[in-house]
């Protein structure tokens, strides 16, 4: 009764965060589509991704950028469901339909907002800021925004090819074509954009490793182990440890997680012990074990 009790609790609790999270990535898609029709298209800066590629569509055939991005998410979000299953596409799903939306949307707003575009290197430092936020939030909540990254996943599960190279070339390829049509001093830009982005985003979801590694001080050994073993599929190395100030014997919980599940462990674990304290690293290499 008292294992059933603690299970609807975190059902709940999970329940209770879920619509907050939404509304948090849905802000999130929002600043991120306000940047693109501001700023990113009408300075024509190209930083890969389907927002790239939008910006030289339009360009080059006058289709509208909305139109672009949702083509270009709907066919990754298929690839997606096909190599890396239900559970991992539904991450991407809202904001596959979400994002070209707003962009639609904000469109709009450029005729009532005015920006002095001439400094693109004010510009651009913006864009990577206020867009690492945007990015970072997404990710911090456990979603994704999709789009090209995803071959990347794909590339790694089928091959074992590193996301962070195939998602460096693929952005390369696609600023290059942009720097073509638009200039080479964009490629300055473009690159100052996109370190600023990463900066941001590395220090709001806690560094850029694919896992975490939780080390978990609790008095509630077994039941915070049931739920990793039971309900997350994770195991867990158990270790017996005393506390420096109270002498007081516990126990410390290892576990290895991926990123995307930071969120909905931690804010787990603290439900089913008040008390808990716990510590996270980046898990930079993780091979073998279950």
């Amino acid at each position: 009764m008292e294992d059933k009790t603690i299970k609807e609790k975190v059902i709940q609790k999970s329940n209770q965060t879920l619509l907050s999270r939404y509304i948090i990535m849905l802000i999130a898609l929002f600043v991120s589509a306000l940047l693109y029709n501001l700023l990113l298209q009408p300075t024509k800066i190209v930083t890969g991704g389907v927002n790239g590629l939008a910006v030289i569509n339009k360009y080059l055939n006058g289709i509208n950028p909305s139109i672009t991005i949702f083509v270009v998410s709907l066919i990754m979000l298929v690839l997606s469901y096909i190599y890396l299953g239900k559970k991992r596409t539904l991450g991407t799903l809202i904001a596959t339909f979400a994002y070209p939306i707003l962009v639609e949307l904000t469109s709009y707003l450029t005729k009532y907002i005015y920006i002095d575009l001439t400094d693109l290197l004010v510009i651009s430092i913006f864009i990577g800021v206020i867009g690492g936020l945007a990015n970072g939030m997404i990710y911090k909540t456990g979603f994704s925004n999709g789009g090209l990254p995803i071959i990347s996943q794909i590339l790694f599960e089928e091959y074992g090819i590193p996301i962070g190279k195939t998602n460096f070339i693929i952005n390369v390829i696609i600023i290059l074509i942009g720097s073509y049509f638009f200039g080479t001093n964009m490629i300055m830009y473009a690159i100052i954009i996109l370190y600023i982005n990463s900066l941001i985003v590395d220090k709001i979801i806690l560094g850029s490793s694919k896992s975490k590694a939780i080390y978990i001080f609790t008095s509630k050994e077994q039941t915070i182990k049931d739920f990793l073993f039971n309900d997350m599929k994770h195991s867990a190395t158990i270790f017996n440890v005393k506390g420096g100030f109270l002498n007081q014997k516990r126990q410390m919980i290892l576990t290895v997680i991926p990123t995307s599940e930071y969120f909905e462990i931690t804010e787990s674990i603290k439900l089913l012990d008040p008390q808990v304290f716990y510590l996270v690293n980046n898990a930079y290499e993780v091979k073998g074990g279950k």
